[in-house]
């Protein structure tokens, strides 16, 4: 959680390590980095202790601009869920529930939702760190994923992972191999 400004540093340099971007600002079509920038702030402005006149308008300010960039892109990544090194692929489609808790080092596709169940209405995904989830995967439920875990496109995760370093793919999900999300994960954040 991003409580300082030494935390908000870390989480915004672990970020863009992780979208494997080599340059120390955006550019006028770095989207998705923009993106989680104003995701970072907004966490940083609501969860700082001092509510200033001046930090209740920044947070106002970052909130307005994290719902917007939400709306344009489908794109739902709450606050204060995230770990650092958060890097979304692609955007589209992409919804996170805000009851759920996701370690550091997450890396996600297009078409993804991380949420509950109709089965299981108060509990919510909690994944561990350096996790890789591909395109069009659902994750529902009050499931637990272990670090290190990998999550093949289109699958639907509704039992707990509790084994580290494997990949899970299908509908519903199995375990399909060995092979820890590694090769998905940027070596510079693990």
């Amino acid at each position: 959680m991003i409580k300082t400004k030494n935390d908000l540093k870390y989480y915004l340099e672990q970020d863009r390590l992780a979208l494997h971007i080599k340059h120390n600002k955006p550019k006028w079509n770095d989207y998705v980095w923009k993106y989680e920038i104003i995701l970072r702030y907004h966490e940083y402005y609501y969860n700082k202790e001092k509510k200033s006149l001046f930090n209740k308008l920044r947070l106002r300010h970052y909130s307005k601009l994290h719902s917007k960039m939400s709306y344009s892109f489908t794109t739902s990544v709450p606050i204060n869920v995230c770990g650092p090194g958060l890097s979304i692929a692609h955007f589209g489609t992409l919804y996170i529930n805000s009851n759920s808790k996701i370690g550091k080092n997450l890396r996600i596709q297009s078409g993804v939702t991380i949420g509950g169940s109709y089965s299981t209405p108060n509990k919510f995904p909690v994944l561990g760190d350096n996790v890789y989830i591909g395109t069009g995967a659902k994750i529902l439920g009050g499931v637990t994923i272990a670090n290190n875990v990998a999550i093949g496109a289109n699958a639907v995760v509704t039992h707990d992972i509790t084994e580290e370093g494997v990949t899970w793919a299908g509908v519903p999900a199995k375990k399909i191999s060995d092979h820890d999300s590694h090769m998905y994960i940027d070596e510079r954040v693990r």
